[in-house]
């Protein structure tokens, strides 16, 4: 079946990619054409259903910012490097015989200009460059672009225009001003449609991933009219272990385009006390369903109706709806293992641990900070601590003053190499 992609961008940039895309096994494109980049915010608002959105350039993807927030599935654009440039400035040195020194440009970004001129050993100065990146997206205004074209031409230090935007040329043209739209080389549009064609295909094969939802708590019993709606919504089969325990079989598309819902959330403030949920994805179903226990006792320790995500790579996403944060249960590292074993402690213990310093402000922290972000009692927090103090790899470094009864807690930190293991996204 074909990746059905939409392309949001002016005529001549429709024209060349739908060319192009006639190279491409399996690849549909869906055309929308704009006159000014300003109109892919609504553009995108009334898509008809397609698989990926791409976007022409940098602008039409800045300025429908908000209706991609909407979005159902991925989108990416074509992104303006130093080929399009250096390509774009040969065509104009090659067929106009028009020298750098008197050619205005407009780029998004115009250190990629500056390190085309490096490249080929050409100086800096005299050269007229306009970027519009500190522009968006609200301080984008077309008539400023167009305005330092025009006083460079009509003030004869320059003979022509070279513009990254088509409602530019189309108003140099109407001002008899010469002026070249850049040229996109035909490699790197078949190179941005085969990134389109692959994502999509990437969030597809996850969308159809297994997945488990784990419900358990005191005041739920099945049959449940709640959990036969939550069901429906997210369109799946419904088991049950035991008398407060109940299963939901989906896929992964499925949870994430329900979990960041408003009906979510009031399907999880719908229940007396508190509500946790976990979910879990797998290549099994017995997987993701060990994944959702795992990811529930994590949403249990909150104290608060919440709902975590365990991933087939043992990442950890919640709590949902709010605070989402992001960790990582395994961590393969060869340093973090071979560190691990010389500390005695277990490589995903030290790789969360690692985690809870790169995600805090502060470099220092208690044994109670770190009891709350491991999700372990105190006594357990106090043990892997004092096994890093014992190799070495944690310091304490002073006291922390209670406003209560009892004696200071201590203050550590971390001493360990904790930014060359990486910062994990979600």
């Amino acid at each position: 079946m074909a990746t059905k992609i939409a392309v949001i961008g002016p005529a001549d940039f429709m024209h060349n990619i739908t060319l192009l895309a006639e190279q491409i096994k399996d690849v549909e494109i869906v055309p929308y054409i704009y006159s000014q980049p300003e109109e892919s915010d609504a553009i995108t608002r009334n898509l008809k259903p397609c698989d990926i959105v791409f976007y022409s350039g940098g602008l039409p993807y800045h300025f429908s910012v908000e209706a991609r927030k909407h979005l159902t599935i991925p989108s990416l654009y074509m992104e303006q490097d130093e080929m399009t440039i250096a390509v774009s400035l040969l065509s104009i040195v090659h067929n106009q015989n028009i020298t750098l020194e008197h050619l205005s440009v407009d780029v998004l970004d115009a250190s990629f200009f500056s390190n085309v001129l490096k490249n080929i050993g050409a100086p800096e100065a005299n050269h007229h460059v306009i970027d519009f990146a500190g522009m968006l997206p609200a301080g984008f205004d077309i008539n400023q672009i167009v305005q330092f074209h025009q006083e460079l031409y009509e003030s004869g230090q320059t003979e022509m225009a070279l513009t990254s935007i088509s409602s530019v040329y189309d108003q140099l043209m109407e001002l008899g001003i010469p002026a070249q739209r850049m040229i996109d080389p035909s490699k790197a549009l078949i190179r941005g449609l085969l990134n389109a064609k692959a994502k999509a295909e990437l969030i597809k094969k996850n969308a159809a991933m297994i997945a488990v939802c784990h419900m358990s708590f005191p005041s739920l019993t099945y049959p449940n009219a709640k959990v036969d709606s939550f069901a429906r919504s997210i369109q799946a089969s419904v088991h049950q272990r035991a008398d407060s325990t109940v299963l939901l079989f989906c896929t992964r598309g499925d949870i994430e385009s329900f979990i960041h819902t408003d009906s979510f959330r009031q399907f999880l403030q719908s229940w007396e006390g508190v509500a946790t949920v976990g979910f879990g994805y797998g290549e099994t179903a017995s997987d993701a369903e060990e994944h959702a226990k795992i990811a529930q006792r994590f949403a249990d320790h909150e104290k608060t109706s919440c709902a975590y995500i365990l991933t087939e790579m043992k990442e950890l996403y919640g709590p949902y709806p709010d605070d989402v944060k992001f960790q990582s249960l395994v961590n393969v590292h060869p340093e973090l293992v071979k560190l691990a074993k010389s500390i005695k402690i277990s490589p995903a213990n030290l790789s969360k641990i690692i985690q809870f310093s790169q995600y805090r402000q502060t470099l220092q922290f208690t044994a109670a900070d770190l009891s709350s972000y491991l999700q372990v009692t105190r006594r357990s927090a106090e043990r892997m601590i004092k096994k890093l103090v014992d190799h070495g790899s944690i310091k304490v470094v002073g006291e922390e003053m209670t406003y209560t009864q009892g004696r200071p807690r201590a203050l550590y930190e971390l001493d360990i190499p904790v930014y060359n293991f990486g910062k994990e996204s979600p």
